[in-house]
């Protein structure tokens, strides 16, 4: 009897032991699968998201050439009644004292040897002419309105202004149009915001061809 007991007490150990192996191999091989799965999905969230980050870039690639396209077509386009001068004929000497203009707004000539920041600046009050022709000599587009103009027109050109690098904005009372637009050589009186000529002006002027120093800083300089 001792024996049998014996041999059944081996026997529940010898299948207790097999009995966790299996439990072992089971946990082995489900942790096995699961780690399996969480590498999958992580791969192909990782997949997912180079994919994504390549669309994107692909779409902003075809929407900054299409903006180039539409940007030189529009330069391409003439500016009725634009009015022009020289612009390697215009005085570029930097001086301390004020200077009296052929023009108003000027377009060029001598100017203080600080520029006006004109990184998409809208200015509230009217700045000093010797700092903004230095602006336009670094290829900015300068939008001047008087009273004349509507609050609406302003608003609107003001917000064109502020969304484009090498431009600036500000009131002008001396000014014969209530709205004007004028860059290094060349200047044009527009009827309102809405007025392609505005578009053109901007996709022709804002570091154009005119510009005597192309490349030159819009900001660092003065705020007027």
């Amino acid at each position: 009897m001792s024996f049998d007991r014996r041999t059944r007490i081996e026997q529940m150990r010898s299948a207790d032991r097999a009995r966790d192996r299996r439990n072992k191999v089971l946990a082995i091989g489900l942790s096995a699968v699961v780690v399996a799965g969480l590498l999958g999905f992580g791969s192909y969230m990782l997949l997912e998201k180079s994919e994504a980050k390549e669309k994107t870039e692909e779409s902003q690639a075809q929407d900054a050439k299409q903006t180039e396209q539409e940007k030189k077509k529009l330069a391409a386009e003439p500016i009725a009644d634009e009015k022009s001068w020289d612009a390697k004929k215009l005085t570029r000497d930097h001086v301390t004292t004020e200077v009296t203009y052929p023009m108003e707004p000027p377009v060029g000539g001598n100017h203080n040897p600080a520029w006006l920041n004109c990184d998409g600046v809208v200015y509230e009050k009217a700045v000093p002419n010797v700092n903004a022709v230095h602006a336009l000599e670094h290829g900015a587009v300068w939008v001047t309105h008087n009273a004349k103009a509507s609050a609406k027109d302003v608003d609107a050109l003001a917000s064109r202004v502020g969304s484009t690098p090498y431009s600036l904005m500000s009131p002008y009372e001396g000014q014969a149009g209530a709205i004007m637009l004028s860059a290094w050589g060349k200047q044009v009186t527009v009827d309102g915001a809405d007025d392609p000529r505005v578009a053109r002006f901007f996709a022709k002027y804002v570091q154009g061809a005119q510009t005597p120093e192309p490349g030159a800083p819009c900001t660092g300089g003065v705020d007027g």
